[in-house]
């Protein structure tokens, strides 16, 4: 006994140290990890929020997650290439992205997207918004594709053709 709290001080003994510490012990089988997890995920998310500009950025990285992925370079933009013609209204965006050999015409309209391959061949399309793709569409022998739901926000196409992954620039729509 140590003469003054009736314990030897072995602090093996798990009584003693309920006693020296109190009933806030530390209780490895009421712990919740995941819990705390969502719990710090939510306070973080309050407190220091990712930047927007940020998210962007690793939204785009994302895209290029395929790392032999060539990009597409936007070549037209009718919004600021295109003479305007007077008396038009609501007329579709269009874009034209070339990659070394391969060039892409897409019209935006608020009835959706329809696209073109040049050299016409077929393809795997995705409308790719967000961390995660869109709609996935098939190109078909002509190398034509059409999506019925426009794109909001940033938006981007990958498109794979045969062995090759091909993706266009970033654009908000």
């Amino acid at each position: 006994m140590n003469g003054h709290d009736g314990h030897d001080g072995n602090p093996d003994d798990a009584a003693d140290m309920g006693d020296l510490f109190g009933e806030d012990t530390f209780d490895d089988e009421e712990f919740d990890l995941g819990n705390l997890e969502s719990e710090l995920r939510q306070a973080t998310a309050i407190l220091d929020p990712v930047p927007a500009q940020l998210r962007q950025i690793a939204v785009e990285a994302y895209a290029l997650h395929d790392l032999d992925a060539r990009i597409a370079e936007l070549t037209f933009d009718s919004l600021t290439d295109a003479i305007p013609v007077r008396g038009a209204q609501d007329v579709p965006r269009m874009l034209t992205f070339h990659s070394g050999g391969l060039t892409v015409d897409v019209e935006v309209s608020e009835d959706g997207l329809l696209g073109q391959l040049l050299p016409p061949q077929s393809a795997l399309v995705e409308v790719l918004h967000g961390p995660r793709a869109g709609a996935s569409l098939s190109a078909d022998d002509l190398g034509r594709f059409a999506c019925e739901a426009p794109p909001s926000g940033p938006f981007a196409l990958r498109l794979r053709t045969g062995g090759e992954v091909v993706v266009t620039e970033w654009l908000r729509a």
